[in-house]
């Protein structure tokens, strides 16, 4: 117990007595702030929300969807995502009719493969008329249940894995 003061503390100390500090973020290695015009544009996209991605928020949110984390309108690349479970890199898509058998929609989908998510895609009157189903189908999917599948009602690729 013959230390000083400041032998005693928890921190560890600098060669001038300050306390070492956390370095931020963005020096940590861990990723890169978002562009400013990626954040506006997101907020944006989840405040123009429609019906059926609304719906499906409240049963994502706060975890309570068997306890994983989903976040909205998640900028990936040029795409923003309409939901995002981010731990088990799998990306929710809420889709209206003009999106059938688009291309677009196809090459979105190759992209976020290539950067290690899994995409599943819902029609907007699934979500509206079966929820519930919905939400089980999402669930296996980040329990790794589900196995890929395209037909008329969902879509499900899974990521590339390299």
């Amino acid at each position: 117990m013959g230390g000083t003061l400041q032998d005693q503390g928890s921190s560890p100390l600098h060669s001038g007595g300050e306390v070492a500090r956390a370095k931020p973020e963005t020096e940590r290695g861990t990723s890169a702030r978002r562009a400013a015009t990626s954040i506006a544009r997101a907020r944006d996209l989840r405040q123009g929300d429609n019906i059926a991605e609304a719906m499906l928020w409240t049963e994502l949110k706060a975890k309570k969807l068997g306890g994983h984390k989903f976040v909205r309108q998640m900028p990936c690349g040029p795409y923003f995502a309409d939901f995002a479970c981010r731990s088990v890199r799998l990306i929710v898509e809420v889709d209206g009719s003009q999106h059938a058998d688009s291309d677009h929609d196809r090459r979105r989908d190759r992209f976020m493969q290539a950067k290690g998510y899994s995409v599943l895609r819902f029609w907007n009157l699934d979500v509206l008329k079966q929820r519930a189903s919905v939400c089980e189908t999402i669930l296996a999917a980040v329990e790794g249940r589900l196995e890929e599948m395209d037909n008329h009602e969902v879509r499900y690729v899974r990521a590339v894995r390299t």
